[in-house]
């Protein structure tokens, strides 16, 4: 068992990035400098939240965001233990309009909406806003020639959109504009999911009512841990492949 109290946890607990991205982003410096050795056993989880004064759901949440990128692993009644000293290699973060340019496409972009509107109680929530706070809603459809791809629904943090204008969308990913403004994607939590179509979706997709579709929501996340962006794409459910490369731990 290695002496975690030799692991220095630097905590801000007045500012707004998130502790268990902090305790998360401390244990992997730790793994990365040596502190944490690879095959070295954490503590139980009721002693360590302890120790550096958080609570053990809160230790859980880092611990798992390192279990899921291959670092730790947990085994009942045994512990968790330090599997990987590689830290996982960062990826940018794209936009359907960034997948699409990759691929040597050229995408077209329809502005439905661009306002400032009150966060209801949901989407507040998901952005860690007080209820009633004000955000900035887009909707667009994106195209290829005449195809309808997708919807895309936004819900974001004024600062997050910035200087952003609803002609620099047409031509532009919104990730692309946000970096542009300064603010950094850095992670995002994704569901996917499926629905048939109700009589707007349809209308804007250019499908029948009843037809089926995929959805995915995102909330993404800056660097600092900050929620700045609450998103769901509306995919023509006939037309869609989701591609997944699943690696044994």
């Amino acid at each position: 068992m290695v002496d975690t109290t030799a692991v220095d946890i630097r905590i801000d607990r007045n500012g707004p990035i998130p502790i268990s991205f902090q305790v998360a982003r401390e244990l992997e410096a730790a793994i990365a400098d040596g502190r944490l050795p690879r095959g070295a056993y954490l503590d139980n989880e009721l002693a360590l939240a302890e120790r550096w004064q958080i609570s053990r759901l809160t230790l859980r949440r880092a611990i798992g965001e390192l279990v899921e990128s291959g670092l730790l692993v947990r085994r009942r009644g045994i512990g968790t233990k330090v599997v990987s000293d590689q830290l996982p290699k960062p990826h940018r973060l794209g936009s359907l309009h960034d997948d699409l340019v990759a691929r040597n496409e050229v995408p077209r972009t329809t502005v439905l909406a661009a306002d400032r509107v009150v966060a209801d109680d949901h989407i507040a929530d998901q952005l860690d806003l007080a209820p009633g706070s004000t955000i900035v809603y887009l909707e667009r459809c994106r195209l290829l020639g005449d195809r309808r791809l997708a919807l895309l629904r936004d819900w974001l943090t004024p600062t997050a959109f910035g200087t952003i204008t609803p002609a620099e969308l047409i031509s532009h990913g919104l990730f692309e504009l946000m970096r542009r403004e300064g603010v950094w994607p850095h992670s995002a939590e994704r569901k996917v999911g499926a629905r048939i179509a109700g009589p707007v979706d349809a209308a804007l997709l250019g499908l029948p009512v009843g037809a089926p579709l995929l959805t995915v929501s995102s909330v993404v996340l800056d660097r600092a841990g900050v929620r700045i962006n609450v998103s769901e794409q509306i995919h023509d459910g006939s037309d869609y492949t989701l591609e997944l490369r699943v690696v044994e731990s």
